[in-house]
Formats: C-alpha cells, sequence, structure tokens
C-alpha cells in the first residue's frame, strides 16, 4: 500500500481530470449531456483506478487497477477526438489535451510494468528460497 499523492503519474492525471473539467464546462450548449457525462466518468476512472491501486493488497492487483486506468485514458482520447470530428472542439483545444491524454497513458503504462516487473521479481526470489529451504533440508 502507497501513498497516490507521491506518484507523478497521479498528479499529471488528477491535473488532466480538472483540465477536461473546465472543457466541459467550456463546450457549447448543444454538446449532448451524455457526451460531457462520459468524458468526465472516463478521466476520473484514470485517476481513481490509480487512487485504488494504491491501496491494493498485491502488486499484481495494483496492475490490474493500471491496465483499467490505461483503458479509460485511451477512451479520453476518443471522446476528445469525438468531440472535434463533431466540430465541438477546435484543433487547438484538442491537440494540447490529446498530448496530456498520451503523455499519462504513457505514464500509467510505464507504471504498470514496473509493477509487474517487480511482482515478477518477487516471485520468483520465493521461489529460490522454497528451493533453497527442500535443497538445505
Amino acid at each position: 500500500m502507497q501513498d497516490f499523492r507521491r506518484l507523478r503519474v497521479w498528479q499529471s492525471a488528477h491535473d488532466l481530470l480538472l483540465a477536461i473539467k473546465a472543457l466541459v464546462r467550456s463546450l457549447p450548449k448543444a454538446v449532448q449531456s451524455d457526451s460531457r457525462s462520459q468524458l468526465i466518468r472516463a478521466a476520473d476512472s484514470i485517476v481513481s483506478n490509480i487512487v485504488e491501486g494504491c491501496g491494493a493488497a498485491t502488486r499484481r492487483e495494483f496492475a490490474r487497477y493500471l491496465d483499467i486506468s490505461i483503458k479509460s485514458a485511451s477512451e479520453v482520447d476518443y471522446r476528445l477526438q469525438l468531440l472535434r470530428d463533431e466540430g465541438n472542439l477546435g484543433y487547438e483545444d484538442w491537440q494540447p489535451l490529446s498530448d496530456r491524454v498520451i503523455r499519462v497513458r504513457k505514464m500509467v503504462f510505464c507504471l504498470r510494468s514496473s509493477v509487474i516487473a517487480a511482482a515478477d521479481a518477487e516471485l520468483r526470489q520465493r521461489g529460490k528460497s522454497r528451493k533453497s529451504r527442500t535443497d538445505n533440508g
């Protein structure tokens, strides 16, 4: 278990969520409320799954939450593109947000890779410990 606030990826994802919420408030009224709501929910899911994963009992469980976070980042990326393609979001507003989403997704992916590598190393170490006990016993 670790403090999510210490993770740079959490801070970046949190800042992205705040930017998404600000964007949604500035969207034209014609944009359907379900599109607005889904974009916020997906951005919130990125952050929330990082936070929930930090409370996980095992590294594998933490990695599973990070995997969900990566998928939510992909959804945010798509929903932003859809807003742009529908003419509700200008390119100049879309591009920096899209770049931020991609950056956050890469950060989560890297953290997930590190967590899985640590879990694998721990498993190998446990296997060696068991083997040496049976060889000596």
